[in-house]
């Protein structure tokens, strides 16, 4: 007799044709990781044998061979119908006998090993899925809440039913497996209460760009399902594995989602969907402690498995455990070749964004809008145009590849929109939160996800350009190619074009765009109006302060540039803001002088040493020693803008050390912008109390040609290239090969003009930042 169930402990990932991907994993967990803290709830999952002797014991193969012979998957409602008919005969199907006695003892064995009642998952598991090349994710059914001997037996001919589903049957033709040949196996499974507490997803490697060095995880409150349909928006975090293998702080990015809904036990039904109250909606759903905790798992899980993994956990909120629920190998970006970079790049910004969300698949694609309400509708969506809907499940899969981009109201970077989005290599904009009221009325749309995390939907169709460079044929170069880097968000990304580090991160990007409210409206909040206080609420909300949630969003941005280019120099500027442009962050207007040119005013170090900013300035050191020392990112250096006189130059240096940051302990290194004459004039000077200078070329050219760089009257004559201003470059470069120190560019002006790049290259400096779009172009100009 065919062996009918095995138990997930009898199990390993040689028993893929057994009992599907799903439950061998289940399995090879469970017999292998145990002892690496790894939790699985056991079960156990019907064979392979069991789902063939269903069919042929009901006469059901040869029926349904013949209905999926020459059906036409594109045609959507013929491959509706085939669907539905051959789900109801499975349906109207009886278990075999000695199957369904191997289920009911397998059953009353988990219910004495309980001492009571329990509550089961009952989950689909493929012969042919989460295979490196493909993942086949949410194809089949899952069953959440089972309770009873006799809901148990339902739910896995439903189960059986669900190998042909409409999405189903269509991706395996499109994945190139018969039907003929794929088995279903039924997991039974334990349920984690998450319902009571969190779940989610998580990857070992970044979804959108493949940099291997993080964790991805995403959380929301109750049971996984809401996340992994893209009900819901989730929280998402990012961990640095090595900085969680030296036992340092690893949590890189925290983002709070709006977690609206959960999925609990139901009362009528076996779960059901609830608001989730609003203070529990502003709270994040995991701790630092157990984010770590779950990215440990996962570098286990990657360890053991020898390739990228994507995994769904649960939090019991009855035990406060962790659990790992399923592992499947990720099958996109880890099977994505590295020695050629593709781009996608807007030839033109100027039109309207009309709505915003989580950026997935850095492409961009346009074409005619097609809002559409829900899956019954589908049959409306032609090629090439842009699907906008609330949310989608494996049931759209078979529109989903025509469509030229893809917009949801709902879901996060692991729901199911993203994760087919990723796999056919189209852009999707997720978790909007009004697309379909937004794009109602709007004919063509350009959706771009090309510029960073956050995906934009612009209200016409832009040109863009898509560029492709190999990384092969790069020369090597007689100095070093950095990159400035204004975006911790493209940090990722950037890090696989060719470079030394990054010679320019700007701090005041990531307090615009992260933070937006200014340090002093923070520091004073108790002083603030009411309609500020509620901003700063809003804002904060998850954080413990205002003020820790400013060192916070500071210290996750340059932690991710640092992460993203470890073991390479990054030179953080701190805050460059100008006084107007303080003033525009919200709260800033009571804060801030008015300037008549706020360019050649209250900036840079002058500001750092005043009495009115020195608070502010020392949250930015806090967070500077966060990242060096209790992330352990040492290749982070600081650099210090706009200083004016050798006086500003020793008390900037000394307030530095008082805040815990002297200079040359525990190798920080701090680099002083060259950026006026006087610094270029007096280098020598300068450099005794600095490591180096980095060249700010914009600045240096407006202050030696006396001109303001924002006038259109005379912005012809702004020009690096000017001889006056190469020879202030060429003293500075001189100074500091006399000096032995660093000196490097970090300005506008060699991503705008190649041959200045070049003429510093011959006049020694010993590196060059570039804009990420510029370094290839640039480096095959130099190596000439």
């Amino acid at each position: 007799m065919t062996k009918q169930i095995a138990w997930f402990n009898e199990l390993d990932m040689n028993d893929v044709e057994t009992v599907g991907g799903k439950n061998a994993s289940l399995g090879e967990m469970i017999r292998n990781l145990s002892s690496a803290g790894i939790t699985v709830p056991n079960g156990f999952a019907t064979t392979a044998d069991a789902f063939w002797a269903f069919l042929k014991e009901n006469d059901l193969n040869k029926k349904i061979n013949d209905r999926l012979a020459n059906l036409d998957v594109g045609d959507v409602a013929a491959l509706s119908s085939a669907g539905a008919e051959i789900r109801s005969w499975v349906a109207e199907s009886r278990l075999p006998g000695d199957l369904e006695s191997e289920i009911r003892k397998a059953y009353e064995q988990m219910l004495a090993e309980s001492n009571g009642e329990i509550s089961v998952a009952v989950r689909s598991s493929a012969t042919a899925e989460d295979l490196p090349e493909a993942s086949f994710a949410g194809q089949q059914e899952t069953y959440l809440n089972v309770v009873g001997i006799d809901e148990v037996l339902r739910r896995v001919k439903d189960v059986f039913a669900s190998l042909y589903n409409d999405r189903a049957i269509s991706y395996r033709v499109h994945q190139g497996f018969e039907h003929s040949t794929v088995a279903l196996s039924a997991g039974i499974q334990r349920m984690v209460r998450s319902d009571l507490g969190a779940s989610g997803v998580m990857f070992s490697i970044d979804t959108e760009t493949g940099f291997e060095d993080v964790v991805l995880i995403t959380s929301s409150w109750g049971l996984g399902e809401c996340v992994v349909q893209g009900s819901v928006n989730p929280d998402e975090f990012y961990v640095h594995k090595p900085s969680l293998e030296e036992g340092k702080a690893a949590v890189l990015r925290r983002h709070r989602g709006s977690k609206a809904q959960k999925m609990i036990y139901g009362k009528g039904a076996a779960v059901e969907t609830v608001d989730v109250p609003a203070e529990e909606q502003r709270k994040f759903s995991l701790n630092d402690e157990e984010i770590e905790e779950l990215a440990k798992m996962a570098s286990t899980i990657e360890k053991h498995y020898g390739r990228p993994m994507d995994v769904e956990w649960g939090k019991d909120g009855a035990d406060g455990k962790i659990y790992m629920l399923q592992a499947r190998p990720e099958t996109v970006k880890s099977q994505s070749k590295g020695n050629v970079i593709q781009r996608y790049q807007l030839k033109e910004t100027d039109a309207a964004v009309v709505t915003t969300g989580r950026s997935i698949g850095q492409r961009i694609g346009a074409g005619n809008v097609r809002v559409v309400k829900d899956v019954s509708e589908i049959g409306v969506v032609e090629e090439g145009d842009v699907l906008v809907t609330d949310m989608t499940d494996p049931d759209w899969e078979p529109v989903m590849e025509k469509a030229a981009a893809i917009v949801t109201n709902r879901g996060g970077r692991t729901c199911h929109a993203a994760i087919i989005a990723r796999e056919i290599g189209v852009p999707a904009v997720v978790g909007c939160g009004d697309a379909t009221e937004r794009l109602k009325g709007v004919a063509k749309a350009t959706v771009s996800c090309a510029e960073g995390e956050t995906g934009k939907v612009y209200d016409r169709i832009l040109e863009f350009d898509i560029h492709e460079t190999s990384l092969e044929t790069l020369p090597e170069l007689p100095f070093k190619i950095m990159l400035n880097v204004g975006s911790p968000e493209r940090a990722f990304d950037f890090q696989s074009l060719p470079n030394h580090g990054i010679g320019l991160a700007r701090l005041e990007f990531i307090i615009n765009n992260t933070i937006g409210i200014h340090p002093k409206a923070l520091l004073g909040y108790d002083l603030m109006e009411d309609d500020v206080k509620e901003h700063i609420d809003s804002a904060t909300a998850g954080y413990s302060s205002p003020v820790e949630f400013y060192i916070s969003k500071l210290t996750e941005g340059i932690a991710t540039l640092c992460s993203a280019f470890r073991g390479k120099p990054v030179i953080v500027r701190l805050s460059d803001f100008k006084s107007n442009e303080y003033a525009n962050m919200y709260g800033g207007t009571m804060f801030e002088p008015e300037e008549e040119n706020p360019m050649i005013g209250f900036r840079g170090a002058s500001r750092y040493i005043s009495s009115s900013f020195r608070e502010c300035f020392k949250l930015e050191c806090e967070a500077i020693k966060r990242v060096r020392n209790d992330m352990g990112l040492k290749n982070l250096e600081v650099m210090i803008p706009f200083v004016r006189t050798l006086e500003e130059a020793d008390e900037v240096i000394a307030l530095l050390a008082d805040n815990g940051l002297e200079r040359g302990v525990d190798g920080l290194r701090v680099i002083m912008m060259c950026e006026i004459p006087s610094n270029a004039i007096l280098a020598e000077e300068f450099l005794e109390r600095f490591d180096g200078f980095s060249i700010g070329s914009n600045d240096l050219t407006q202050l030696t040609l006396g001109l303001d760089r924002d006038s259109g009257l005379i912005a012809h004559l702004f020009d690096e290239r000017d001889p006056s201003v190469k020879a202030l470059l060429a003293m500075a470069i001189k100074a500091a090969k006399i000096s032995n120190k660093y000196i490097g560019i970090c300005g506008q002006g060699p991503s705008d003009h190649p041959d200045l790049a070049k003429w510093l290259m011959e006049q020694g400096i010993d590196s060059v930042s570039l804009n990420p779009d510029t370094v290839v172009e640039t480096w095959v100009y130099l190596a000439k």
